[in-house]
């Protein structure tokens, strides 16, 4: 019987739901090291082995194994790798072996780089075993991964406060189900969320309220509610002219995701803008929409803040 040393509550392994994660551009290089007799390498270089050319046997090798990850590794996500590529550095005993490859996906692409590493190695033991009985495969490792949340290096995590503004909330007939989500997702991201807040649809606090908040030191105010098209939903009205920037970018990219999964989301009028050093976001009232609206601003948002302090841009993929 096979043992998992991780397992679940029910016994069982699970793979990883990937579902609600937007698709990005990620990329990975792992490297690797197969060390060998002097001579060995010397014919590998000369083309003297007797199966072959072992660096094109070995690169193909590779390259099948990347694309072929999600087969040999149970839980690893099929992926589709945009690029590829396997560099082979020959030394006097031992040649190192360099993978790089690239997607656009929900996950990261460590793995497959990791299996094309391992098994281009495999493929020069395989070509080079009948010379070469001293062959060892070792230091295969992760060099680097971009993309997904790697991008966002800023260890910035601003001072938070969500505001709900529900009718239904606020008399507490119905549970704070969407802000308790924001509240929560901030803060395992690392927030500090120490002001939450539930007004009327269309309160004319919500002004004072943010005002207030940012007087405070609040970097990051985050609104549930109040977006639609409904008699009552102002919330935009009530927001929209404390802006002094409109966050066009933000707003897109939260619309292209929610419309992704849930049509009706063109309706949503969500917005994002600055006053002064504090972003406040928009969001619809949905739990559903706040929660695909922390997928989207978790981590991005974040490196925001040194942009909005004067510290540039930082490094882009």
């Amino acid at each position: 019987m096979t043992e998992f040393s991780h397992l679940d509550e029910s016994g069982d392994v699970r793979m990883v739901d990937v579902t609600d994660k937007p698709k990005t551009s990620r990329s990975a290089t792992a490297q690797g090291s197969i060390t060998m007799k002097p001579r060995t390498v010397q014919s590998i270089i000369s083309g003297d082995v007797p199966k072959g050319n072992v660096f094109t046997a070995a690169k193909l090798a590779g390259i099948q194994a990347a694309k072929k990850t999600s087969e040999l590794i149970p839980l690893c996500h099929p992926l589709t790798i945009s690029w590829v590529d396997i560099e082979f550095t020959p030394g006097d005993d031992h040649i190192d072996i360099e993978a790089v490859a690239k997607t656009q996906e929900s996950t990261g692409v460590e793995m497959e780089v990791l299996t094309a590493v391992s098994v281009a190695a495999l493929a020069i033991y395989d070509m080079c075993k009948a010379v070469d009985k001293t062959m060892v495969i070792s230091d295969i490792h992760l060099v680097e991964k971009r993309g997904g949340k790697s991008d966002h290096a800023t260890d910035f995590r601003p001072g938070t406060g969500v505001i709900t503004l529900s009718d239904s909330v606020a008399a507490g007939e119905r549970e704070d189900r969407s802000g308790r989500i924001l509240k929560s997702g901030f803060e395992e991201a690392g927030c500090a969320v120490e002001h939450t807040a539930v007004l009327t649809d269309g309160s004319d606090e919500l002004g004072p309220t943010i005002t207030s908040w940012i007087d405070e030191g609040v970097r990051l105010i985050v609104t549930t509610g109040g977006t639609g098209i409904g008699p009552r939903d102002l919330t935009i009205e009530k927001v929209e002219d404390l802006f002094e920037r409109r966050l066009p970018g933000v707003e897109q990219a939260l619309h292209a995701y929610g419309h992704g999964k849930v049509t009706t989301a063109m309706i949503s009028r969500l917005a994002a803008g600055t006053v002064g050093n504090t972003i406040v976001v928009c969001l619809p009232g949905s739990p559903g929409a706040v929660k695909d609206a922390l997928n989207v601003l978790i981590p991005t948002i974040f490196h925001a803040f040194p942009m909005i302090e004067g510290e540039g841009h930082g490094e882009q993929v």
